[in-house]
């Protein structure tokens, strides 16, 4: 069909119909009268030469013409709408889909973000969460963070931040450890990186006891354990700052090991935009100053926590 002979009103109101499953709830949502609704719906059946409802006692049903249009309408519709919502204030906004691994958006991302929209106005940056299994091409993601060695294949990546793992318990288990040896006397808890609480173990020349407490899938879960007084949690202390702050985390021991770091990736194939550039260079530089004033922050985190 020529576009100029789109009968987009009468799209809308077998969109609408289909969606509510009802002209009456269609012509309310549309602001018109129930039987406009009815007569646009039926100038399309007669256009199209085929029925698109059938009426039952719950109301409208698609027939199996109706389903095979809906879907092309739907996303016809959506996509124009997302377009539109692009120009608000009178401005034109680029998207880009951020993936971020769940941990790295809590505890360093999410604060930092009335800062960019205020200096990027025209960027719409949307966020898709993950717990570090991310599929940029699967997904439609124009770049990710994830946590590792930044060693992915097909995929182009910078280094954010490191994040070394040290323990964090509640205040009161951290009452009951003086030293490195008393977490053999815990429940330490675990995620699916098993290695991680032998490293550390390790480096304090400690043979590390069997694993057998509560596995988490996320540090945000494994935070949340340890704060309960589920037992300790070995995470990136720099992602719950604020936690420890509070003091609803302590750091009983200064000593970390390093088990990767935050890496923003894309994929090679995929070329940087303006707004993807304009988001890699805050992202960078943003990280870069964190950087900078990491000798003063740890200066601070050994004069207030307590043993080494």
């Amino acid at each position: 069909m020529d576009r100029p002979h789109l009968p987009l009103n009468a799209l809308r109101a077998f969109e609408a119909s289909a969606r509510q499953g009802s002209f009456t709830r269609a012509a309310t949502e549309l602001c018109v009268t129930q039987a406009a609704i009815s007569q646009h719906v039926k100038g399309l059946e007669d256009r199209l030469q085929t029925t698109l409802f059938r009426r039952t006692s719950r109301g409208l049903a698609l027939t199996e013409e109706g389903a095979a249009l809906l879907p092309v309408v739907t996303r016809s519709f959506d996509g124009i709408s997302e377009v539109l919502d692009r120009f608000l204030d009178g401005r034109f906004r680029t998207v880009v889909t951020l993936g971020v691994v769940t941990t790295f958006a809590l505890g360093w991302l999410l604060p930092r973000l009335p800062a960019f929209h205020a200096a990027h106005p025209e960027i719409d940056l949307r966020l898709s969460t993950n717990h570090n299994r991310v599929d940029l091409a699967g997904e439609g993601l124009d770049m990710a963070i994830r946590f590792g060695d930044g060693d992915w294949r097909w995929e182009e990546c910078l280094m954010l931040l490191e994040a070394p793992l040290t323990p964090l318990c509640n205040a009161a288990t951290s009452a009951r450890l003086d030293s490195p040896g008393d977490l053999l006397r815990e429940p330490l808890l675990r995620s699916f990186r098993a290695l991680e609480w032998e490293r550390w173990f390790n480096g304090e020349g400690i043979v590390a006891p069997k694993l057998t407490g509560p596995q988490f899938d996320s540090s945000p879960a494994l935070a949340m354990g340890a704060a309960a007084g589920l037992g300790v949690a070995l995470l990136p202390a720099r992602m719950f700052s604020r936690d420890l702050a509070d003091g609803r985390l302590v750091q009983p021991f200064a000593s970390d090991v390093q088990a990767g770091a935050y890496w923003l990736c894309r994929l090679k194939s995929r070329e940087l935009t303006p707004a993807m550039l304009a988001v890699q260079q805050w992202l960078v530089a943003d990280a870069a100053s964190e950087v900078l004033d990491e000798p003063v922050r740890k200066r601070h985190e050994q004069d207030v926590a307590p043993r080494a």
